[in-house]
């Protein structure tokens, strides 16, 4: 799965190293997929280690996340168990979802029930873009669409600057293509809840089988049924993880980025230049971008939303801060106080200790002196 060429020459495992990808995380234990498959003494290979990390990991702060590639140390051949000794440089991250070293990913949508919204897949879009990781767009349930319908909606997101995967995984409709693209990579399921991402990964490996429930038929909205992040590993070689689904991603990014995340106007602005180079193409004179496009609206939007989101940031910033920022698990944003500790703060014994010693000291000296005067 790993190329070792591709990491750092001073990282690179010897040859008796025992290499894996991590699968799957759940409190302080990892499951570990081997490169090469161990054989324990009743001649059966094993294929998955379930690990701890050394104690050396821990103090330098370094968190494994599934997709790592790690090395793994004191094999226990008989309970399959093993301790994380090192992490490999990741060539990507995600925070959210926590995932190493992804290759793509595969951000699914529904035609229909629930109906497909413009401004949550424009959202979901820019999001994929602003990671910098390589995505495909899959749109499921297409028979519920008419071919006229299915056109109109090609022909929209073409404009927008994509090619998506149309499929249908009540009659198998593009699932060939979507296995091909997965084939020898890692790759992220993202999207909203309800559109069938977990039933996709069902239809790709039918051993998982995966949770999945039914939209909500009054808000037409979808149940989450993925928990944790995890690695399933496809048939025809590569690993891809279901994501926890969430309706609204947050959008992180600086106000002036944000525009490179619409690739329908990428090419104009490459080809022409603002007059003023902090220009965020809304009313600034001289704007070289044309503002006649679909999604400038969108656009426009997010990017008020970016700029509350700097300025709230640069105030957290300039003051120590009574409050922390939360996420609820739909990654919503919530703020709470913060709790003033060093009030209730206990006296520790060696404190406790070193001032009663001190009591003393001074008592016995105030005690030596009075001697002396009589």
């Amino acid at each position: 799965m790993h190329d070792i060429t591709s990491l750092n020459p001073s990282s690179t495992p010897a040859v008796s190293d025992i290499i894996g990808t991590v699968v799957a995380v759940q409190a302080n234990f990892y499951q570990v997929r081997l490169d090469q498959p161990l054989i324990n003494l009743n001649d059966s290979p094993i294929s998955h280690l379930l690990c701890t990390r050394r104690t050396r990991l821990k103090k330098i702060g370094q968190q494994i996340m599934v997709g790592d590639c790690v090395t793994v140390e004191e094999p226990d051949y008989q309970d399959a168990r093993g301790a994380i000794a090192k992490v490999f440089p990741r060539k990507t991250e995600l925070s959210r979802p926590p995932v190493a070293n992804a290759d793509q990913i595969l951000l699914v949508f529904a035609l229909g029930e629930p109906v497909l919204e413009p401004w949550q897949l424009s959202r979901f879009l820019v999001k994929a873009e602003s990671t910098k990781i390589p995505f495909l767009l899959c749109l499921n349930k297409a028979d519920l669409l008419t071919s006229d319908e299915k056109k109109k909606w090609q022909e929209r997101l073409s404009r927008w600057g994509y090619q998506p995967f149309f499929i249908s995984l009540r009659t198998c409709q593009g699932l060939d293509e979507v296995r091909d693209s997965l084939k020898r990579k890692i790759s992220i399921l993202a999207g909203p809840s309800g559109v069938g991402k977990s039933s996709l990964i069902n239809a790709l490996i039918p051993q998982v089988e995966q949770r999945v429930n039914r939209v909500s038929g009054k808000l037409q909205k979808g149940r989450h049924t993925t928990r944790h992040v995890e690695l399933f590993e496809l048939p025809e070689g590569g690993l891809i993880a279901d994501t926890p689904g969430f309706n609204q991603p947050n959008l992180q990014c600086h106000p002036s980025q944000l525009i490179e995340y619409f690739p329908e106007v990428r090419q104009q602005l490459k080809q022409e230049t603002c007059q003023f180079s902090d220009c965020f193409h809304r009313e600034e004179p001289n704007c070289s971008l044309d503002k006649n496009w679909e999604r400038y609206e969108h656009y426009l939007t997010f990017l008020e939303e970016a700029i509350r989101q700097q300025e709230a940031s640069r105030k957290m910033g300039e003051q120590e801060s009574t409050v922390k920022l939360k996420f609820k698990a739909s990654g919503q944003e919530y703020y709470e106080p913060k709790l003033e500790t060093k009030k209730y703060r206990r006296t520790s014994r060696r404190e406790k200790h070193q001032n009663l010693q001190e009591l003393y000291e001074n008592q016995s000296l105030e005690e030596l002196e009075r001697l002396q005067d009589d």
